[in-house]
């Protein structure tokens, strides 16, 4: 049984018992109000199927975190995606396909989609963008940088640059992100969100209150983050070991001692002369 007094929201368990069900759309419209640009404001919205299929058998299926469609019927494809993963922005390209040819299997359709929201909760940071930046609204331009469509909408939210306290938070775009990245590790429900509507999120997302069946599909949701990372983290030391040794090869091949490589590269002396460098 896990320690922690809360949820992780990184779990595929603990957003979906917080953001994916009726009795909670009100926390789901609140934080997707936080994230979307102000005039696409969500009155109220119906949560869609999670799975679609392609248009025929052989392309594969796209199965979403969540999937909701407001009253004016925008979409909105919520994506958390636990580690970093070299294909993502390919892959949430990829998903809002599906709910732009949905919206042509309703009948009769004159080409004219209603706009379109991919949104990735992110706990890995991208390599190309700056530190002080966390959300990022990507849509369709032309050459002079101006918006040549405006109907589909890719956010990305790099939860894991986010560094303020709950203090310091002025926005509930901010108190969100704080929800997300330090929920699990408290002990307490914090004071500055009591008569808070997110004070709802901390009496769902409480271990205790979960049945035995609820707790068991948690800790296995908990046990497959703590893969994901594991298998991440394993990943980025093969690759830094990977280019330390491309560098040794070259620093070698300029004629440098095996000494000065293992201080440079941070491989062992030993590493460095039983290098393969053909």
């Amino acid at each position: 049984m896990s320690k922690e007094r809360f949820i992780n929201l990184f779990t595929d368990f603990g957003f979906k018992r917080v953001f994916g069900q009726e009795a909670n759309k009100d926390l789901l419209i609140d934080f997707l109000n936080q994230v979307l640009p102000p005039e696409y404001e969500i009155e109220d919205l119906t949560y869609s199927k999670n799975e679609h299929s392609g248009a025929i058998e052989e392309e594969r299926k796209a199965v979403f975190d969540l999937h909701c469609i407001s009253k004016k019927q925008e979409r909105f494809v919520v994506e958390l995606q636990k580690a970093k993963q070299k294909f993502f922005k390919d892959r949430t390209l990829y998903y809002s396909t599906f709910p732009i040819s949905e919206q042509a299997q309703t009948g009769k359709w004159d080409f004219e989609p209603s706009p379109v929201f991919m949104i990735g909760i992110l706990n890995f940071s991208f390599d190309d963008t700056k530190p002080e930046e966390i959300r990022h609204h990507v849509m369709l331009r032309n050459e002079h940088c101006e918006v040549f469509y405006d109907k589909l909408h890719f956010i990305y939210l790099e939860v894991v640059k986010f560094t303020k306290t709950l203090a310091e938070c002025t926005t509930r775009f901010e108190k969100w992100l704080w929800i997300f990245k330090n929920l699990p590790a408290l002990r307490e429900i914090p004071e500055e969100l009591m008569g808070d509507m997110l004070l709802k999120v901390f009496k769902i997302a409480e271990l205790a209150k979960m049945n035995p069946l609820e707790q068991e599909a948690y800790e296995r949701s908990l046990k497959y983050l703590r893969d994901v990372h594991n298998i991440a983290d394993t990943a980025h030391e093969e690759g830094e070991l990977k280019k330390a040794r491309e560098v040794a090869c070259t620093l070698k091949g300029e004629g440098f001692s095996d000494e000065k490589i293992a201080k440079w590269t941070g491989l062992s002396i030993e590493e460095v002369k039983n290098l393969d460098c053909k």
